[in-house]
């Protein structure tokens, strides 16, 4: 595998993951959350920012008018779809994830379908258009971020148009003032600092959509597109780790291995643990999920005696989906799921 280039530490930079130790929290805090900025932060004036609906009538709302409609509050396990790409083999060139590209949060807001219904969605119309203010260059192309869903994605109740993180306004770099939430499916759908929203009569061809986030094995394939999260499981570190390697190292006797779980197919059912590097595996205790759309608490109880291990778990969902032990490859490196893998030295 070639090193991490200049340009893709760049980015390494300005995006920035999850600590893992944060699993620990059942929402995780503002400043903890995952972040992805496809370009620039925009710079919004509130008082000035209106949210433009074109159906088959146009609507405008300002920040205050959006605020008066019914309000609903959803916490949400939002993950980037290029999660785990710096692990695959060989590497795709991009943000360089390695696990960390995941958050929950609570986020308010009102829900999207009413003020669909409002601006009028006509019989021929197919998909629902975000577009943010964001601007950039991708692709060879210049443009805003604009990513679709069908008109029955778009009007599924979960749906959101959220100004609130966490119990306060979006901070500038989580879309502020407003942004889309779509629980269940990778963060690149939930449109940040959206500006405008059109009901259109035939699919979305833009570079969002058509070239980037498709499911490809070599540059010439149309692809299939990326959408709903797979399930995925990860641990919180176990004891301490070296400065440099994070190579792990924990006391012996009782241990209590814990983490989260997710699926944005369907809910969470089982997680097992392995301590031998995935060849046994054992049911670890579920707590109750923060809601339909958030990730499960899962713990391990464990006697570890001297040596090296290779700790792994490994989720389940309730619709048999299972990460699998190794990972996926794809061009984009994108929903790669497979089982994490910690290295703890027990010492003697």
């Amino acid at each position: 595998m070639e090193g991490i280039s200049l340009e893709e530490l760049q980015l390494a930079a300005r995006n920035h993951g999850m600590p893992l130790e944060a699993l620990r929290y059942p929402v995780t805090p503002v400043g903890l959350h995952y972040l992805l900025i496809h370009y620039d932060v925009p710079e919004v004036d509130p008082d000035a920012w209106r949210l433009t609906i074109r159906g088959e009538r146009e609507i405008s709302l300002g920040l205050e008018e959006l605020k008066a409609r019914p309000r609903a509050e959803l916490t949400v396990t939002m993950e980037c779809a290029g999660n785990g790409r710096a692990r695959l083999d060989p590497r795709p060139v991009s943000q360089p994830w390695l696990l960390e590209a995941v958050g929950t949060a609570r986020w308010a807001g009102t829900p999207l379908r009413p003020l669909l219904e409002e601006a009028g969605v006509g019989e021929g119309a197919v998909e629902i258009l975000f577009t943010g203010l964001d601007r950039g260059i991708e692709g060879e192309i210049e443009q805003r971020y604009q990513r679709s869903l069908t008109v029955a994605d778009a009007f599924r109740e979960e749906v959101l148009l959220a100004y609130e993180m966490n119990g306060g306004p979006l901070p500038p770099q989580h879309g502020f003032p407003v942004r889309l939430v779509v629980p269940g499916w990778y963060g690149m759908t939930s449109v940040k600092w959206l500006a405008e929203i059109d009901v259109l009569d035939e699919p979305f061809a833009g570079y969002q959509q058509a070239s980037g986030y498709r499911f490809r094995q070599t540059e010439d394939e149309e692809g299939t597109p990326v959408q709903r999260i797979v399930p995925r499981s990860l641990l919180v570190p176990p004891g301490i780790p070296e400065f440099l390697t994070r190579a792990r190292t924990i006391e012996p006797g009782e241990v209590v291995l814990e983490g989260r779980a997710w699926s944005g197919l369907a809910p969470i059912s089982a997680v097992e643990v392995s301590t031998d590097g995935g060849s046994s595996w054992a049911d670890a205790e579920l707590d109750p999920a923060e809601g339909p759309w958030a990730w499960r608490g899962f713990r391990f109880r464990w006697h570890a005696e001297p040596g090296e291990y290779v700790v792994c778990s490994r989720a389940r969902d309730e619709a048999g989906n299972e990460q699998p032990l190794e990972p996926p490859w794809n061009l984009g490196g994108y929903a790669n799921n497979s089982v994490q893998r910690v290295t703890v030295t027990v010492p003697g």
